[in-house]
């Protein structure tokens, strides 16, 4: 932490490791509050911009990351050893599981040299050396080794900033292989509002299109979008959440039988999330 002069008095001020503006005296005794008079000073002022712009470099580094899981994107072992000096980039990639191009080496990601490739912890505990072009950051639905990963990162004390070792996944049962095209499991969740149904969609980070709370992702290079109904805008009175269905592209409505195994967990997890924020009568929404 390094203090920086501001104001008269013999101000200093600097950014503690929260990212807050703390304050000391001329006596170097650090105060409880920055005082009201060095609200506007300039250099006060350049901190408090310095810490909302980290914040939102590393929302964006999160968003980032999810979403090249999420979307199964390839991604160049090259931006991951130009970003890795930045913390926030490492802090975001470190402990991920990632893979080759062809999803081999699964490991935890510990380093990244641009000459000697990723360093990566495999399952056996060995430290062991990546040197695709490309990895991947798979989503954990598709890791067969999945609970073994999970016991491993336990046993290393990994907490991974993406969610995706302790991700909620949802497996297709063999029954979908049955003609249909919507699934109901979590539908018939009752709200007050319409209005309460679409904050939890906005807090959650769903867009919410033609009365669709809707989810884009990308499996086997094929744009899809999970589609969850929660209602027109003109209605207000009381609503719930309606059946999960899948679009290829065009907006075509997809059989259960051609949904993969990313969209599925992913579109369940949406339905999921939406009815877990129903009216629950003499209870506390969720």
């Amino acid at each position: 932490m390094a203090w920086v002069e501001a104001g008269t008095g013999g101000y200093q001020v600097a950014l503690d490791e929260e990212g807050k503006v703390v304050c000391r005296n001329a006596a170097g005794r650090q105060l409880k509050s920055v005082p009201s008079k060095l609200n506007d000073d300039p250099v006060v002022t350049g901190l408090r911009q310095l810490t909302e712009w980290l914040a939102a470099h590393r929302r964006r580094c999160l968003d980032d990351a999810e979403r090249w899981m999420v979307r199964s994107l390839p991604v160049p072992a090259a931006v991951v050893t130009a970003v890795w000096a930045d913390e926030a980039w490492q802090e975001v990639l470190r402990d991920l599981v990632v893979t080759g191009a062809d999803g081999s080496v699964a490991g935890f990601l510990r380093g990244a040299d641009a000459e000697r490739g990723l360093g990566l912890v495999d399952l056996d505990g060995d430290t062991v050396r990546l040197t695709d072009a490309e990895i991947r950051i798979p989503h954990p639905v598709l890791l067969d080794d999945l609970d073994e990963l999970r016991e491993f990162a336990v046993e290393l004390g990994v907490a991974q900033q993406v969610q995706q070792l302790y991700r909620e996944v949802w497996h297709r049962p063999a029954g979908a292989d049955a003609p249909g095209t919507e699934v109901t499991t979590y539908a018939g969740g009752r709200y007050k509002e319409l209005r309460e149904l679409l904050g939890r969609c906005a807090r959650l980070g769903y867009r919410v299109r033609g009365g669709h709370a809707v989810l884009p992702v990308v499996e086997g290079g094929v744009a899809l979008e999970a589609r969850v109904w929660v209602g027109d805008y003109y209605e207000y009175d009381e609503c719930e959440t309606g059946a999960l269905s899948w679009t290829g592209p065009g907006g075509k409505v997809l059989p259960l039988a051609q949904v993969g195994p990313v969209a599925w967990s992913e579109g369940m997890r949406m339905a999921a999330a939406l009815h877990a924020g129903r009216t629950i009568e003499g209870e506390e929404a969720a």
